[in-house]
């Protein structure tokens, strides 16, 4: 079957490389409402549940006892399970109904009956219940920091980097698992250097992770892992009850924790029991609920790619995120695996938390390269810094990371190496050089850095362990080592450890060192008006772009030299009068051409557009006039009035900006022998071109026109273009005749 170029076309784009699939319920590859989940019920007799989704109590599965004993509100449950799901469901978006009457429902709700719940809305309307619903007024977002070379130094100084862009909790593992410490001190010391009170993690084998957390090493933990199915948790000798003893390990010590779950990772353990992703998920999030912790990183996660290949997938994403935020618990959204090669998809994948607004907008968006990320490479990286911020800056939405300075990085990547530095001589570590600094400062990733002797580093971090360096330790040798804002950071994050003040749902530490939480920062929506919308202090950060241009600076680029110092002067010689001379081609420009524009769109300076297509002109046997037009800046004025005083009837016109057009004095102003409408495309070749074009017109031939060229992401130019063109407008000088003029080079000898 013949195929068209543009089917041909299509069928190359990245999007096409991402597998799609039908549902599977017999395996689990269902995203809601499999055949085998469960109808809604629940029966509770002497206060105890003796039926949950249409299981009896003495067939209740592990995670059947321990939701229903330690996770349901078993006081309102009937009565919250007795109304119908559309109705929970408009009240999920009813802004009339507050925060703390859904989750008074919600608690009472079985995995079953969430499930329900959230299947009755659309994507907007999810966006919607979950900006009520989220723990937090104010938006945070999380970050992970690695590298595939484990390298302390490096490490600390992309923390520093993330911190300082406003990232409010950093996250590190490693390749070599022994090296943990050394990677987990990198994370503290960076993040504290790029700004005081960012959170970090290690993430390792839970009780390795633990012990760096008991030390003061860490600050959060995350990555304790449930399931929706026996089979699938008891593989890795874990129960309900040995994760939510493990949590109270964290818990007494001081440590904010998060569990993990996501839609898919049953399907991908081989062990879905014929249920639907959702319903597993939701039984997932009752046992984090049930275990006292207060939030979780969930959003499919490392199942992303198994979740997305269905239709619907990414709905059903943000779905549990949503129930998770309707029991209460933090919700840091899952970003954090690649999983689609089409920048579209991707974007699409994170709008709904972006817009809405969860607690942490990403669980991982990667502050290094994905090349580095050992994590296996998140949705966004680094790449992307400028994608987020424009989107931030479009919508008018708060990301939780802010434009930054690239002055601001280098200083602060230099603060982190050299902290890290001097912790090291401190603690007698394996030195940290100079060169070594210098190098991590202005790195890409890990390849472009002095690489270090890895066993050394290892036998360093064993030290910590069988030492017991804690994170006093590191706060007091930072503070003898002249780095007292790092040292007096980690002391503070210590004292809210003891006092156990980021145990709260949601907390997090702002650059004030002062905790932020459910109970200080609460969500209170109800409606238009209500929500939380950042204070001009934050709008001026989240706009404060470096690539800011403003009319000035646009105005003062468009009238510096050309890229080689190539300057204009033009010399003015009188009226011009109507050509006498069939031979000739008139060139009209606009009024600030060559004055006070010196170049065009397309970064070429007037002095060669006007000498290229002169050349084009005369290589045709014909010579050139030049004029410049004070009456209008409009290019089909310019180019009639052009023709007009052209002894040929055939005149050029150009505009400051670089747009040009050949015409024909008996046509229209509106009409025209050809049209160069996107200045930017326009090189010094194509401006020869439409002078030798022009000429041949002038002869009486009819030449075939030039190629047109079309580029659609010119596009965004067009706001420069406007306002070149607005100060064009500027200098027309009304019942001015057009002038004719000859011109020089600035500054080169005659």
């Amino acid at each position: 079957m013949d195929v068209t170029k543009r089917y041909i076309s299509l069928s190359k784009r990245k999007v096409n490389r991402d597998p799609i699939t039908e549902p599977w319920p017999e395996i689990g590859l269902v995203l809601e409402n499999a055949p085998e989940d469960p109808l809604p019920s629940i029966r509770v007799k002497d206060g105890v549940i003796i039926e949950m989704d249409g299981k009896r109590r003495e067939d209740f599965d592990l995670i059947d006892r321990f939701i229903a004993d330690y996770g349901i509100d078993k006081s309102g449950c009937e009565r919250a399970m007795a109304l119908p799901s559309a109705d929970i469901a408009k009240r999920l978006v009813d802004v009339n109904v507050t925060r703390d009457e859904i989750v008074g429902l919600t608690v009472g709700l079985t995995p079953a009956k969430l499930m329900r719940v959230v299947c009755e809305l659309n994507i907007v309307e999810i966006m919607m219940a979950q900006m009520k619903m989220r723990a937090r007024r104010s938006i945070g977002n999380q970050a992970h920091v690695t590298n595939l070379k484990d390298n302390p130094v490096l490490m600390s100084m992309d923390a520093a980097e993330a911190a300082l862009r406003g990232f409010t909790e950093l996250e590190t593992t490693g390749v070599v698992g022994r090296i943990a410490p050394l990677n987990a001190i990198a994370l503290l010391v960076g993040g504290q250097a790029g700004r005081p009170g960012v959170l970090t993690q290690c993430s390792m084998e839970e009780a390795y992770e633990l012990q760096l957390g008991i030390q003061g090493l860490t600050t959060f933990a995350e990555t304790l892992s449930v399931y929706g199915t026996e089979g699938v948790f008891t593989d890795g000798d874990d129960t309900p009850w040995s994760k939510a003893f493990l949590s109270a390990g964290y818990l007494s010590r001081g440590i904010k924790t998060r569990f993990s779950s996501g839609t898919g990772s049953e399907v991908m353990m081989g062990a879905a029991e014929g249920k639907s992703m959702l319903y597993l998920e939701a039984r997932c999030l009752w046992i984090i609920k049930a275990s006292g912790i207060q939030g979780t990183q969930n959003g499919s996660l490392d199942g992303i790619a198994i979740t997305s290949t269905l239709p619907g997938g990414l709905k059903t994403v943000a779905s549990e995120n949503l129930i998770a935020s309707m029991l209460g618990l933090e919700v840091a959204s899952g970003n954090d695996t690649y999983f689609t090669e089409s920048d579209m998809r991707r974007t699409a994948k994170f709008v709904p938390t972006l817009f809405a607004g969860t607690d942490l907008i990403t669980s991982g968006y990667s502050a290094t390269p994905n090349s580095d990320n050992v994590f296996a490479g998140s949705n966004v990286d680094t790449e992307h810094y400028d994608d987020w911020y424009m989107i931030q800056r479009d919508f008018s939405v708060d990301g939780g990371i802010v434009p930054v300075k690239e002055e601001d990085v280098v200083r602060v990547r230099r603060r982190a190496g050299k902290a890290m530095q001097a912790l090291f001589e401190e603690l007698h570590f394996a030195p940290i050089g100079d060169e070594e600094i210098e190098a991590a400062v202005f790195a890409y990733s890990g390849e472009d850095i002095i690489d270090r002797n890895i066993r050394n580093d290892i036998r360093c971090a064993e030290l910590v362990l069988t030492e017991g360096i804690t994170g006093l330790d590191i706060a007091c040798a930072l503070n003898r080592r002249g780095f007292a804002f790092e040292g007096e950071s980690i002391l503070a994050l210590l004292k809210h450890r003891v006092a156990a003040d980021y145990l709260q749902t949601s907390a997090f530490v702002d650059s004030n060192l002062n905790v932020k939480s459910i109970i200080n920062d609460r969500n209170d929506y109800r409606g238009p008006g209500t929500a939380y919308r950042p204070d001009e202090e934050r709008i001026k950060k989240l706009n404060d772009n470096a690539r800011l241009k403003t009319f000035r600076n646009i105005l003062e680029d468009a009238n510096a030299c050309g890229p080689d110092g190539e300057d204009i002067d033009i010399r003015e010689i009188g009226d011009a009068e109507r050509g006498k001379r069939k031979d000739e081609v008139v060139i009209a420009v606009s009024p600030s051409f060559g004055s006070h524009q010196k170049k065009t769109l397309g970064d070429i300076p007037h002095l060669r557009v006007l000498d290229e297509v002169i050349a084009g002109i005369e290589e045709e046997g014909l010579r050139a006039r030049c004029v410049k037009c004070y009456e209008s800046s409009d290019l089909g004025v310019i180019a009639s009035i052009g023709a007009k005083l052209s002894g040929s009837g055939i005149g050029v016109g150009i505009q400051s900006k670089g747009t040009s057009e050949i015409q024909q004095k008996d046509f229209s102003p509106l009409f025209n022998l050809e049209l160069f409408s996107q200045a930017p495309l326009l090189d010094r070749e194509a401006y020869r071109k439409i002078g030798g074009s022009a000429a041949r017109y002038a002869k009486g031939e009819t030449p075939e026109p030039l190629p047109a060229r079309i580029d659609p992401s010119v596009h965004p130019l067009l706001i420069k273009s406007s306002v070149l063109h607005y100060f064009d407008t500027q200098r027309i000088v009304r019942r001015k005749k057009p002038v004719e003029f000859t011109y020089v080079e600035k500054g080169a000898k005659e």
